[in-house]
C-alpha cells in the first residue's frame, strides 16, 4: 500500500502566510517610497548643482573678464606712461647734450680771454698798467668759470635724472610685462572649457601661491610706478626747462662781457692811439728842434772859432804895439780900443763857450 511523503520542517499556519505576505508587501512599498525619494532628492540635488555649477562658471568667467579688462586698462596706462617716459628721455637726453654743447663753447672764449692777459704781460715800462681792460679781462675769465660751473651742475644733474628714468622705466616695463603674461594667462583661462583637450586634474589647485598679493596691493603697485614715473618725468621736465634757461643766461652774461670787454679794448686803443699820435707829433717837433740845436751848436763853433781869431788877431796887435820904440810907447786911443776889443772878446767867446756847452748839454738830452 503506497504511503504519503511528508516534507520534514516546521510547517507555517495561514494565517503567518497572510502575515509573512503582507509584510513583504510592506516591505516592498517602504523601499519604493525611499527610493522615490532619494530619486527626488538626487534629481533636485542634480538641477541644483547643474544651475550652480552653470551659474559659478559663468560668473568666474565674468570675472576673468572684468579682470582682463582691469588689467588691460592698466596695461594701456602703463603704455602711456612708458611713451611718455621714452619721450621725456629722449627730450632731457637731447637738452643735456645742448648744455654739453655749450659747456665746450665756452673754452674758447676762456682761452681768448686768458691769451689776451697773457699778451698784455708783454708790456714794458709805463705801459704796463692796471687799466680796465684788464679788469673787464678778469671779470670775463669769472664769468665764464662762473657758467662753466653753472653748466656743469647741470649737465651732472641731467645724468643723475636720466638715470632715475631709467629706473623708473625699467620698473614701468618690468610692471608692463607682468600685466602682459596676467593678460595672455587670463584669455588662455577664458578660452578655456568644458570640451577643451588640455584641461586635468592638478595637485592642490586651490593653495595659494607663494608671493600673493592683494587686489588692493596690486592696484598700490601699479599706480606707485605710474606715479614714480609721472614724478620723474615731471622733474624732468622740470629741469629741461632750467637747463635752457642756465643756457641761455650764460650765454647772454658772457655776450655782455664779451660786449663789455670789447667796448674797455677799442676804448684802450683809442687811447694809445691818440698817445702814439701825441709820440709821433713830440718826436717830428723834437726831431726838427735837434736839428736847428746841431745848426746852432755848429754856427756857434763857427763864431767861437771867428772870435777866437779875432782875439790872436788883437792879442798879436797889442805885442806888436808893444816894441815901438821909447816915446812912442804911448797908451793912446788905439792901444785903449785893442785892450777894450780883447776884454770884448774874452767875455764874448766865454759867452759863447757857455752857451756852446750848455746846447751841447740839451743835445745830450735829446
Amino acid at each position: 500500500m503506497a504511503t504519503l511523503s511528508v516534507k520534514p520542517g516546521q510547517r507555517f499556519a495561514l494565517p503567518d502566510w497572510y502575515t509573512n505576505c503582507n509584510l513583504i508587501s510592506s516591505n516592498a512599498e517602504r523601499q519604493r517610497s525611499a527610493s522615490h525619494q532619494i530619486r527626488q532628492e538626487a534629481r533636485i540635488l542634480r538641477n541644483e548643482t547643474n544651475n550652480q555649477t552653470k551659474w559659478d562658471e559663468h560668473d568666474n568667467r565674468t570675472r576673468l573678464k572684468e579682470r582682463i579688462d582691469g588689467v588691460n586698462q592698466w596695461k594701456e596706462a602703463l603704455d602711456k606712461c612708458l611713451t611718455d617716459t621714452d619721450v621725456e628721455i629722449n627730450a632731457l637726453t637731447q637738452m643735456k647734450e645742448a648744455a654739453e654743447r655749450a659747456l665746450q663753447a665756452k673754452n674758447l672764449p676762456l682761452d681768448v680771454a686768458i691769451e689776451c692777459l697773457t699778451l698784455r704781460e708783454s708790456r714794458r715800462a709805463i705801459d704796463v698798467v692796471k687799466d680796465p681792460v684788464e679788469d673787464e679781462l678778469h671779470k670775463e675769465v669769472e664769468v665764464i668759470d662762473t657758467a662753466k660751473k653753472d653748466l656743469q651742475q647741470k649737465v651732472s644733474e641731467a645724468f643723475e635724472q636720466l638715470c632715475l628714468l631709467q629706473e623708473a622705466r625699467h620698473q614701468l616695463n618690468f610692471d608692463h610685462r607682468g600685466k602682459m603674461e596676467a593678460l595672455e594667462i587670463d584669455r588662455t583661462c577664458v578660452s578655456l572649457s568644458v570640451n577643451s583637450p588640455n584641461i586635468s586634474y592638478k595637485v592642490n589647485p586651490t593653495r595659494v601661491p607663494v608671493g600673493s598679493v592683494t587686489p588692493e596691493q596690486w592696484d598700490q603697485y601699479s599706480q606707485y610706478n605710474k606715479d614714480r614715473a609721472e614724478a620723474e618725468m615731471k622733474a624732468a621736465a622740470e629741469l629741461r626747462e632750467a637747463i635752457a634757461l642756465t643756457i641761455a643766461q650764460t650765454d647772454n652774461e658772457l655776450e655782455a662781457q664779451r660786449v663789455a670787454s670789447e667796448f674797455a679794448f677799442r676804448k684802450r686803443i683809442h687811447e694809445l692811439e691818440r698817445a702814439l699820435d701825441e709820440l709821433r707829433w713830440q718826436e717830428k717837433n723834437t726831431l726838427e728842434e735837434i736839428a736847428e740845436m746841431e745848426e746852432d751848436i755848429r754856427r756857434l763853433e763857427e763864431d767861437l772859432h771867428k772870435k777866437m781869431w779875432n782875439l790872436k788877431l788883437a792879442h798879436t796887435r797889442l805885442e806888436t804895439r808893444t816894441y815901438r820904440p821909447n816915446m812912442e810907447l804911448c797908451r793912446d786911443q788905439a792901444q785903449h780900443g785893442l785892450t777894450d776889443e780883447v776884454h770884448q772878446l774874452e767875455g764874448t767867446i766865454a759867452a759863447l763857450k757857455q752857451k756852446l756847452a750848455q746846447s751841447q748839454y740839451v743835445s745830450w738830452a735829446f
